[in-house]
């Protein structure tokens, strides 16, 4: 594993970011119980609720992420490339987290085939099987981790990264994380 950073490092806006199923909503959810701040699900404010994952306008979307930046603490796992920046401004540190894309889909499966409840899922746990989010993981974002890596390198922020389920697992015992 890489070089864990102590939680504390991190200050009180985290992003997370990483490719899909890669953990980052089940993260996020974590260290929201650990340090009693809210967690943001960038999915659920990009998505409109009680749908089949169907994207909100652009406007309402961003408006709905600046508003959620606004507040003094959370933790806020998602990337939308777009808004980013805004994300990299406002946050006092980043995870980035990586996996290997056959697992990242074998996640997409057991969560949309089999979970009931899943952090970041939208109200009303809609979901289905599409084949674009099946190509999304296997092809389109297999290199997402490490673009998301080098971006956050680029700031100031102190950075933990994970490049696998163990190091996340691993991340978890470290900050005394439950949840996983």
């Amino acid at each position: 594993m890489h070089p864990v950073l102590p939680l504390a490092d991190l200050g009180p806006r985290i992003v997370i970011f990483g490719p899909s199923n890669a953990g980052k909503s089940t993260l996020a959810e974590a260290l929201s119980q650990n340090l009693d701040i809210p967690a943001v699900h960038l999915d659920q404010l990009h998505h409109t609720p009680n749908t089949d994952w169907v994207p909100r306008p652009k406007d309402e979307f961003h408006a709905l992420q600046r508003a959620a930046i606004a507040g003094e603490a959370w933790v806020m796992d998602g990337n939308y490339s777009e808004l980013v920046d805004e994300r990299l401004a406002r946050a006092t540190g980043a995870i980035v987290l990586d996996d290997n894309h056959w697992v990242r889909l074998g996640r997409y499966f057991n969560r949309t085939l089999f979970q009931r409840y899943r952090p970041g899922a939208l109200a009303g746990n809609k979901d289905s099987l599409k084949w674009s989010m099946i190509h999304w993981v296997t092809f389109a974002s297999r290199h997402h981790g490490a673009r998301y890596r080098q971006m956050v390198e680029r700031t100031a922020l102190p950075l933990v990264f994970c490049g696998s389920m163990g190091e996340v697992k691993a991340l978890y015992q470290h900050w005394g994380l439950t949840g996983r």
